[in-house]
């Protein structure tokens, strides 16, 4: 498999994608904001997006549909759904797609993810997303792009993922991570799945840590010291969060630093909607602390 690791790899900067955009084969550019709970980001796409950029709706082209909650909140879509989404957006196989979105690429991430799974080659993320674009002067558009379509072809299962048994087993061989937030890993608080807790054995490692104050990815090095304090560039390394969109982002900082890592897609949405062990507190809890209820 080829390796996609390293800062180039993962990220373009603003003034990289605004070059790029002038080019005769410019990039394919996905506005793909959203928010957990919060209205589609169309309205906001319409206020002001990236000249060119194609809104992306993660709910709805980004993930499966079904209702069944045992598959998660955000199960992988299918990929005939997914390949006319991608045409949609007017993607080639040898296009450059470059995804962003308002918040540090948290909702972005799962796009660049997707579309690598998927099988496209060359897929970035813009550092620093649309502040980033706008404090190096870039400009803003508020029509409605609709490209000519491509004719892209999916291509899933290029990248690896976690089955719920695998996510079960994985931290006896390797080193599972939690993106979500401190209070979520440990039991304190649940806003939207039946159960608190983590899966047993996994290690809280908090999406938004992986970002500077101004939603940039931090430094390489300063990643890779974080991801080695976890024990995850010596050992298979997956992750997951409450629905397999952030953990995506863990997994983009993760190739920043130069680990592959896997994704749990079901996420803690789909493990806690299932009979399987939960573990409460500060540490990773491989027995004490456990329900199957």
């Amino acid at each position: 498999m080829t390796s996609h690791t390293g800062r180039a790899a993962v990220l373009t900067t603003a003034e990289e994608l605004a070059a790029d955009l002038t080019a005769s084969r410019p990039p394919i550019v996905l506005d793909v904001r959203w928010s957990l709970g919060g209205p589609p980001g169309h309205g906001e796409y319409r206020g002001g997006h990236i000249p060119s950029a194609v809104y992306v709706d993660l709910d709805a082209e980004l993930a499966g549909h079904g209702g069944d909650p045992t598959n998660g909140r955000h199960p992988l879509p299918d990929p005939v759904d997914l390949e006319a989404a991608i045409r949609r957006w007017g993607i080639h196989d040898d296009d450059r797609v470059v995804a962003y979105d308002a918040s540090g690429n948290l909702a972005a991430a799962r796009a660049w993810w997707l579309l690598r799974w998927a099988g496209l080659a060359d897929v970035r993320l813009l550092d620093g997303g649309l502040a980033a674009w706008t404090a190096a002067g870039g400009p803003l558009s508020t029509d409605e792009v609709t490209p000519t379509p491509g004719d892209a072809s999916v291509r899933p299962g290029s990248l690896p993922v976690l089955s719920v048994e695998e996510a079960a087993s994985w931290p006896r061989h390797g080193v599972l991570l939690d993106a979500r937030a401190p209070e979520r890993y440990r039991g304190e608080s649940e806003p939207i799945d039946p159960k608190a807790g983590h899966i047993p054995g996994a290690h809280n490692a908090p999406t938004g840590d992986n970002l500077t104050a101004d939603g940039h990815f931090r430094p390489t090095e300063e990643l890779r010291d974080r991801f080695a304090a976890l024990g995850a560039t010596e050992r298979p390394v997956a992750a997951y969060c409450g629905s397999g969109v952030t953990a995506a982002h863990q997994l983009a900082a993760l190739a920043i630093a130069g680990v592959e890592g896997r994704l749990y897609p079901g996420s803690w949405s789909q493990w806690s909607n299932l009979d399987r062990p939960v573990a409460t507190g500060a540490e990773p809890g491989r027995g004490a602390g456990r329900t199957g209820r």
